[in-house]
């Protein structure tokens, strides 16, 4: 049957969407992940050299020397 281009006078029933529910704990483990990949990232990039540096050596320094200064990171 054809949609009429003229609308009809009598207001068809708008239909609400229900909300949509996140389920917290199938999201939970993977956020946790996420924050400790986040931390760890960060520590590597921004703080291991020095007097904090976990590994014996220059290597980690020299792998992450790019991203020290795109992120803003002194390294010198």
């Amino acid at each position: 049957m054809a949609q009429s281009a003229i609308p009809s006078a009598t207001p068809s029933p708008r239909t609400e969407p229900a909300p949509l529910r996140v389920p917290v704990r199938e999201i939970l483990p993977w956020a946790v992940l996420a924050a400790v990949l986040g931390v760890v990232l960060i520590y590597f990039v921004g703080a291991e050299q020095g007097a904090t540096s976990l590994f014996g050596g220059t290597w980690v320094h020299e792998f992450t020397h790019d991203g020290r200064h795109l992120l803003g990171f002194p390294c010198h």
